[in-house]
């Protein structure tokens, strides 16, 4: 068998969609030895970090030439029997698509995306979807919002869990601290939440809140820092910040690669992560398998992914998110089962895992039967 995935995400910045194929990526390259893979890719960088074994092909970094014309014309060449794609397939497809639709929030909540992308995204999925064999998806939450938006056979929409990244794992704190003061000259507690800064993550909120915080209890040390890509909502994100009490005691790094992101999270008293809408919400677990007590929305995936590992709040209550961040600080027994609970929760999701369902699913499509060869027998061996 040949299995075909458009990878252009990685090296490109594009944050979630980037992490999720490159993991999946490198699971199925253990996990696949029974099949060939082909990676079809828009950077140069990509062909030295891809395992080996799987043979990168270069396609267009401009959206409208890769699905219009060149990944279309590679799987003509390359004649695979199935293509994985994230959210949006080419406009011709001569083999099978595979569509991974993290989540709809471009249905859901258009207001969180610039008018072009969210009209794009509405239009370029449907068609994906509709013509795709199989969609995977990362949460119970997000395939009741797929079926709910579009009509398809329910049995073809799969959930396959993220996971976390084998970088990301407890690190002395100490060492830790010492590496965030050399990339941001911090020498302070703080506390951290990481994702691109646009409306959905709701980074005003937690401003707010720790605004609030700090004028309850003054005596705090703690310094709040963004981690995450600058985009077209960071000028009102970065002007609220200025205008805020506490413009001293808010720092932002920009985009950090995984190798250093780990950092940031073992070195954090709390992660926050206050989200209005997730599909899934890696963030969570990759704060929790580095032992950081977690605090998180309570709404779309997240409680489903965090279970009764993380403290909870309404993301659009200000004294809510304020009540949490006050609660995890000032108990450190909370604050202690906290993290105990978050490195238990991680454990419980593995790429090794969602590369054997993914398999699973490639194979149906590809007219295999609902299970991959020898996958009852392997299991069977983990089980003895």
């Amino acid at each position: 068998m040949r299995f075909a995935v458009d990878a252009h995400a990685i090296g490109r910045h594009l944050t979630g969609n980037e992490v999720y194929v490159r993991n999946l990526l490198g699971a199925l390259a253990t996990e696949a030895a029974d099949c060939e893979l082909v990676a079809y890719v828009s950077s140069d960088d990509v062909f030295c970090i891809l395992p080996s074994r799987i043979r990168a092909r270069r396609v267009a970094s401009n959206p409208f030439l890769r699905l219009g014309f060149d990944l279309s014309a590679k799987v003509s060449q390359d004649r695979p029997d199935l293509l994985h794609v994230q959210y949006t397939g080419p406009v011709v497809c001569p083999v099978p698509i595979v569509a991974s639709v993290h989540d709809v929030s471009y249905l859901e909540f258009p207001q969180f995306f610039t008018p072009f992308r969210a009209w794009q995204l509405r239009h370029t999925v449907k068609r994906t979807v509709k013509a795709a064999a199989c969609v995977l998806t990362p949460s119970e939450f997000s395939r009741k919002g797929i079926l709910r938006h579009y009509s398809i056979d329910e049995s073809k929409v799969i959930v396959v869990h993220n996971a976390v990244s084998s970088r990301f794992r407890p690190i002395e704190r100490d060492v830790a601290r010492a590496a965030v003061q050399r990339k941001t000259g911090l020498n302070v507690p703080v506390i951290l939440t990481v994702g691109d800064l646009q409306p959905r993550k709701n980074h005003l909120g937690l401003l707010r809140a720790f605004e609030e915080v700090l004028r309850a209890y003054p005596q705090l040390p703690h310094h709040l820092l963004f981690v995450g890509k600058e985009t077209w909502y960071s000028k009102e994100l970065h002007a609220a910040v200025m205008k805020s009490s506490i413009a001293e005691r808010v720092h932002f790094t920009g985009f950090v690669e995984d190798d250093e992101l780990v950092h940031f999270y073992a070195a954090c008293d709390l992660f926050v992560f206050p989200s209005f809408y997730e599909g899934f919400g890696l963030p969570i677990l990759e704060a929790m398998a580095c032992g950081r007590a977690v605090a998180c929305s309570n709404s779309s995936a997240m409680p489903e992914v965090a279970d009764a590992a993380a403290l909870l709040f309404d993301p659009h209550s200000t004294q809510a998110i304020g009540q949490a961040i006050k609660d995890v600080l000032l108990d450190a027994e909370l604050r202690t089962r906290l993290e105990r609970l978050g490195s238990q929760r991680a454990a419980a999701f593995s790429w090794e895992q969602a590369a054997e369902q993914t398999l699973n699913a490639y194979y149906r499509v590809a007219g295999s039967g609902a299970r991959r060869p020898n996958v009852e027998k392997a299991l069977n061996a983990r089980v003895s």
